[in-house]
């Protein structure tokens, strides 16, 4: 089967697309360098050509409120008008747990209305929503650092390693579409505070992480469950202490 992977060449798109290949499946991974563009629509009807599934990991490159709404909207636009055309049977989105409760974000207003246009297009689907990647802990604590001091929200995440997402997505994009929408998260519930604070602590970073309820992420302030699953959601396997010895394992030697 020939599926396409837009943003294959990013953390969970690589993933994804090696996963995939070792499945027997012809996988294009789709990206700029690659020579295929959703914004500008460059390389779209040649790479989609013949495809029975298209998933779709990209993400904005910027985060500032109205270039990630372009980004999504242009995207989504441009990338499912081309999947109707090519007759795509599938298409599959990765997006985040607890989207429609951050409309606060500009980022989530973007993730918003690309789930919308998914959910109006009329190709089958399947809008996959992950927790936090534990991958991304160093970016939170930056977002937060005033000094010494990160000050975060003490609401409950659920992160997951990149790897369990990737193996999530190959499934999914395997199976039938859902037309809605299906979670997956990480193994432990904790707040994010202290999350960030195990994080830095294993790295041996001085830096002193305050929960403060008013600490916003993304732009918004967040809830006990704004970011946490909720009932029955696909569980990775990978626990934040095996997560952090793997990562450490693969750094380069300096």
């Amino acid at each position: 089967m020939k599926i396409v992977v837009i943003g294959g060449s990013g953390l969970i798109g690589s993933k994804l697309v090696s996963q995939l290949r070792e499945r027997g499946h012809e996988v294009v991974a789709a990206s700029p360098a690659s020579g295929v563009n959703t914004i500008t629509g460059e390389g779209l009807a040649e790479a989609l050509a013949g495809a029975e599934v298209v998933v779709d990991v990209a993400n904005s490159p910027s985060f500032e409120d109205k270039a990630v709404l372009e980004f999504f909207e242009t995207s989504g636009r441009n990338l499912l008008a081309a999947e109707a055309a090519a007759g795509v049977r599938h298409h599959v989105a990765l997006s985040v747990v607890g989207t429609d409760r951050l409309a606060e974000s500009g980022y989530f207003r973007g993730k918003i209305a690309q789930e919308k246009l998914i959910r109006a297009s009329g190709v089958p689907y399947t809008i996959v929503h992950s927790t936090q990647f534990m991958e991304f802990l160093g970016g939170i604590a930056q977002s937060g650092t005033e000094g010494q001091t990160v000050r975060l929200s003490p609401a409950f995440v659920q992160p997951i390693a990149s790897g369990d997402v990737a193996a999530a997505m190959a499934d999914f994009t395997l199976g039938a579409p859902v037309n809605g929408t299906v979670e997956v998260a990480g193994p432990e519930r904790i707040r994010l505070a202290e999350l960030v604070q195990r994080y830095l602590t294993a790295s041996n970073d001085p830096r002193t992480v305050v929960a403060d309820m008013h600490a916003r992420y993304f732009g918004a302030e967040l809830q006990d469950d704004t970011l946490v699953p909720g009932d029955n959601p696909r569980l990775g396997a990978t626990r934040f202490k095996d997560w952090f010895s793997q990562s450490q394992s693969v750094k380069p030697a300096r």
